[in-house]
C-alpha cells in the first residue's frame, strides 16, 4: 500500500471522519477542500483544527474541480489511495445553483479521475455516489439494489452523481484502474452538516421555533450514524476490486425511519416540543429510502451499530457542546475589546 491517502472533502462532514479513522489507525492523510460557504464555514474550520492536531495530517486549500493543481498535487506525493468525498450537496439547492453542482461534482470527478489514472501504480479510487441516484421509487422489503436500473432521478443533484457513476464507468474501461463507488444515504451524527433536517429541526427546537414537516411527515429515510459509515468506507478502501474492475455498493443502515418518530426523538432527547408546519412534498425530493447493503456486508462484514435513538443522543450531546463553546469563545472576545471612551 502507498504511504498517504488523499481525502478530497476533508473540511466536509464524512471526508473529516473518514480522515480522522484513518489518522487514528496511523495512516499519513492530505486532505484538501476548497471551505465554501454554502453552509458555516466556521463548522468546516473546527472540523479541520481536530484534523490538524493528528502529525500525519497535511491540508491543501483547493479545489477539486481544479484539475492541473489536483494532478500535480497527487503526482508530487506518490498518492496511490484516493478517497473522493468532495461534493456540492443538498437536493432542494441544487434547483437553485446547478452551475455549482455541474462544477463541483461532474467537473470535479473528472479531475480526480484524470490525476488517478495519471498516478503511477494507482490502487484504488473509493468516491461518493448517492441513494438519489434511485429516484422517488417505491421501497421494497430488503432496499433498493444496486443492481437495479437508475432511470428516474428527479433532481440535478442525483444526475450529477449517476454521471459521475457513468464516467467512472467509462475510465474503468478505458485505463482500468481500481474504483468503488459508494452509494451513501442518509448519514448524520456529531460533526454533522447543518443543512439537514435533523440538524436543522435541533436548532429550531431549540429556539422554539416551528419546524417544517414535509409531505405532511410521510416520508422515511435510511438514516446512517457517521461512525458506521466510516465503517464501510475504510473497509471499502482496505478491499479494492481486482484491476480493471468497479464496482457500486450500497451503504446505509437497511432500517429505514419515518420522519415524525426522528422528530418525536429529537423532541424528547431536547425536552421540548416544536410547532410543526406539514407541508406538501418539495421538488426533487423522494418518499422514502433504504439500502440493500448484502454487497457491502459481503465484502467488509459491514453491519451498522448504532440505532437512531443512540446516534441522535450523541448529535444532541455534541451540538449543545459545539455551540456551548461557541458561544463561550465570543463573549471571551467580545469581553476581551476595549471600552470605547
Amino acid at each position: 500500500m502507498s504511504d498517504c491517502v488523499l481525502v478530497t472533502g476533508a473540511a466536509g462532514f464524512v471526508g473529516h471522519a473518514v480522515a480522522t479513522r484513518l489518522l487514528e489507525r496511523g495512516e499519513q492523510v492530505i486532505g484538501i477542500d476548497n471551505l465554501n460557504s454554502y453552509y458555516d464555514p466556521q463548522l468546516k474550520l473546527a472540523r479541520l483544527a481536530s484534523l490538524q492536531v493528528h502529525p500525519g495530517f497535511s491540508f491543501e486549500l483547493m479545489d477539486v474541480a481544479d484539475a492541473d493543481n489536483l494532478k500535480a498535487l497527487v503526482l508530487s506525493c506518490g498518492i496511490r489511495r484516493v478517497v473522493h468525498l468532495a461534493a456540492q450537496a443538498g437536493v432542494r439547492f441544487s434547483l437553485e445553483q446547478p452551475a455549482t453542482y455541474e462544477r463541483s461534482n461532474v467537473a470535479g470527478h473528472l479531475a480526480v479521475l484524470e490525476a488517478c489514472r495519471a498516478a503511477p501504480g494507482f490502487e484504488h479510487l473509493v468516491y461518493a455516489s448517492s441513494s438519489s441516484v434511485y429516484g422517488n421509487r417505491p421501497v421494497s422489503r430488503r432496499g433498493f439494489r444496486e443492481s437495479e436500473p437508475c432511470t428516474s432521478v428527479v433532481s440535478l443533484y442525483a444526475a450529477t452523481k449517476l454521471a459521475c457513476e457513468l464516467m467512472s464507468e467509462s475510465y474503468r474501461s478505458v485505463f482500468g484502474f481500481p474504483q468503488t463507488g459508494l452509494r451513501f444515504f442518509t448519514v448524520y451524527g456529531p460533526w454533522g452538516r447543518p443543512d439537514m433536517a435533523y440538524f436543522q429541526f435541533t436548532r429550531k427546537i431549540l429556539a422554539g421555533e416551528a419546524i417544517e414537516v414535509f409531505n405532511h411527515g410521510r416520508m422515511a429515510r435510511d438514516f446512517t450514524y457517521i461512525d458506521d459509515i466510516v465503517d464501510g468506507v475504510v473497509g471499502a478502501l482496505d478491499r479494492p476490486p481486482a484491476s480493471g474492475e468497479h464496482r457500486l455498493l450500497n451503504i446505509g443502515d437497511n432500517c429505514p425511519v419515518d420522519l415524525l418518530t426522528m422528530i418525536t426523538t429529537l423532541e424528547r432527547l431536547l425536552g421540548r416540543t416544536a410547532p410543526k408546519i406539514m407541508l406538501p412534498m418539495q421538488p426533487g425530493d423522494v418518499v422514502s429510502t433504504c439500502a440493500n447493503i448484502d454487497r457491502l456486508h459481503a465484502l467488509t462484514g459491514y453491519r451498522p451499530r448504532v440505532p437512531l435513538a443512540e446516534g441522535l443522543r450523541r448529535f444532541v450531546n455534541w451540538y449543545l457542546d459545539y455551540h456551548r463553546k461557541a458561544e463561550a469563545s465570543i463573549e471571551t472576545e467580545v469581553g476581551s475589546e476595549p471600552v470605547a471612551a
